[in-house]
């Protein structure tokens, strides 16, 4: 079956065509070519069973299906029966029966059961006078109504299932245009349909082209929507790992200074400060700039200088092979370099408390508003966490929530936040700070429905309820992979350069003559920026900073090897 596009690349309106009688069924496509074939394009079967597998395939790829006419007598699957079951894919197509006059009941009875928009009588001769007016009618209908599917991925999966959150929070991190619907909504039920899902497995994620993936990991994802996930060769000068300010920045220093650079990084590149609203005092945007803005510039810059971008690449391990630093992925395949430079950044800690490890994703988030805002519309948030990340969360939410609570365990803001963020949160009427408050358990059936509080300063608890907590508590850094391989300090922060020894002394096992650079680890040739670094300022223009600092040191470095 061929595709017809309008001139400006847009798939054209389909007119679908049905009669099991060959010598009908080309007559009936003719007259309609001839009438409608230079703006719309007609398609026809010759069976119900095979008009259906062209309209999953069509409503897959996002086609737009207007008219479908059907015979009424057609063995194993009458006219009737197959409007039903297209009605399911394309419930906004408007639907014709073509009877003879002996069925003219069934097609009346048809008004009923399918919501039949229109019945023809056979022989429809002349079409100007039986067949045209019809259709232009039908057409004009579609028009004015809202059935247009969109050129984008669509998810379709449930409003408390975590995996669906993971699922959208990829797409939405990695900037993946995607449509995203309910299971039990019509479009989400008509795009099950076409799919031949009955919705126990879910997420679904329908791809532009049409491919169907069923519960896909972030790898499917990746793969699914053009990303690279396999590096292009075996050896580099530079392997980053990680992609938040830090990676990104050393990523466009490396690669722009000629390095053959591959950044890799296992969920999307931004880290935390790619989740963030709103970015007011990084320098060069007075206006601010939202975090996914600001790094996904900074992602097209360092593939624009010809670095290597992975992801959905999980680092597992770090060899030291002589001079070659390994890197080795959870699929058991690696890559190698001279060297490393580690921007694996840090997670929010977990909220332990009862109740809310089994709700997260289905309530409780760790740094999603910027994916979940749009289903908070009216609601009452909660917020946990004192410093800038929730602080900007709450300024973000508070556009569309009925109100936004901030829980603090401490007296005030005012030794975790920035100044312009506590006199922004103070002059929205929406959001209320409470101090000295802690979440003590979390309470629902399928998702969050609950939150019991504590006020430490007077011991009293309370409930209330809630559909919708965001966690923005402490900083872990992700490096339970390199314990072994390089120097951690007790919170799992990397120390580097003078850290790593008092002064005067050499570091415990350091194999060289010289002192390790600045930014240099435990293993020469292995450098750490950004938050992972102990020490760090946790501040996103400094990450920046050192990505660029870490990659003067590795020339500095190469040009001793």
């Amino acid at each position: 079956m061929t595709t017809g596009t309008e001139p400006g690349g847009a798939t054209r309106t389909v007119i679908v065509t049905v009669d099991d009688d060959p010598a009908v069924s080309r007559a009936v496509a003719r007259d309609l070519r001839r009438r409608y074939g230079g703006t719309h394009r007609i398609v026809r079967a010759e069976s119900g069973q095979s008009a259906l597998e062209a309209l999953r395939e069509m409503r897959l790829r996002g086609d737009r299906v207007a008219v479908i006419l059907a015979d009424y007598r057609m063995p194993a699957m009458n006219g009737i029966e197959f409007l039903e079951k297209a009605m399911d894919i394309y419930p906004g197509a408007r639907r014709v029966l073509l009877t003879a006059y002996a069925d003219t009941g069934a097609a009346i009875d048809a008004i009923n059961v399918v919501d039949l928009d229109h019945y023809l009588l056979k022989p429809w001769d002349p079409p100007e006078e039986k067949l045209y007016p019809v259709v232009d009618e039908l057409l004009d209908a579609w028009l004015a109504s809202d059935y247009r599917p969109v050129a984008e991925t669509k998810v379709v999966g449930h409003r408390w299932s975590a995996r669906s959150s993971g699922v959208r929070e990829f797409l939405a991190r990695n900037q993946v245009p995607y449509r995203w619907y309910t299971h039990d909504e019509p479009e989400g039920v008509g795009l099950l349909a076409a799919a031949e899902q009955d919705g126990v497995r879910l997420p679904v994620v329908i791809t532009p082209e049409g491919a169907v993936l069923v519960e896909p990991t972030d790898l499917d994802l990746a793969d699914s929507v053009g990303l690279a996930t396999a590096p292009s060769e075996r050896f580099y000068d530079l392997v980053v790992i990680g992609g938040g300010p830090a990676g990104l920045g050393a990523a466009v220093y490396g690669a722009s200074e000629g390095l053959r650079t591959v950044l890799v990084e296992r969920l999307a590149t931004g880290g935390q400060a790619g989740q963030s609203s709103r970015i007011e005092n990084y320098l060069g945007f007075p206006d601010g700039v939202s975090g996914g803005q600001l790094t996904g510039r900074a992602r097209r810059q360092a593939t624009r200088f010809g670095a290597e971008i992975l992801t959905a690449c999980e680092v597992v391990e770090l060899e030291v092979h002589g001079s070659a630093r390994k890197v080795r992925f959870a699929d058991g395949s690696a890559v190698a370099a001279h060297t490393v430079i580690l921007a694996t950044g840090v997670s929010y800690r977990q909220l332990d408390v009862p109740g809310v490890s089994e709700f997260t994703g289905r309530g409780v988030f760790y740094g999603s508003a910027l994916t979940e805002a749009a289903g908070c519309q009216g609601q009452d948030i909660y917020i946990v966490g004192g410093a800038n990340s929730a602080g900007q969360a709450a300024v973000y939410l508070a556009r569309g929530a009925k109100s936004v609570t901030i829980l603090v365990r401490g007296d005030s803001l005012t030794s975790s936040m920035s100044h312009y963020l506590i006199e922004q949160i103070a002059a929205l009427p929406s959001v209320n700070v409470r101090t000295n408050t802690e979440v003590a358990a979390a309470h629902g059936s399928d998702h969050l429905e609950q939150l019991t509080l504590h006020d430490r300063a007077t011991g009293h608890s309370e409930l209330v309820d809630a559909q919708w907590l965001f966690v923005f508590i402490g900083a872990a850094p992700l490096t339970d992979w390199l314990d072994g391989a390089v120097v951690r300090d007790e919170k799992g922060f990397v120390p580097a350069g003078p850290d790593l020894a008092p002064p005067g002394e050499r570091p415990a096992g350091w194999p060289l003559e010289r002192a390790p650079y600045h930014l240099e680890t435990s293993v020469p040739g292995v450098f750490v920026a950004g938050d992972a670094r102990a020490e760090s300022a946790k501040r996103v223009a400094s990450a920046v900073g050192e990505g660029a600092m870490a990659v003067m040191l590795v020339h500095r470095y190469l040009e001793r090897l």
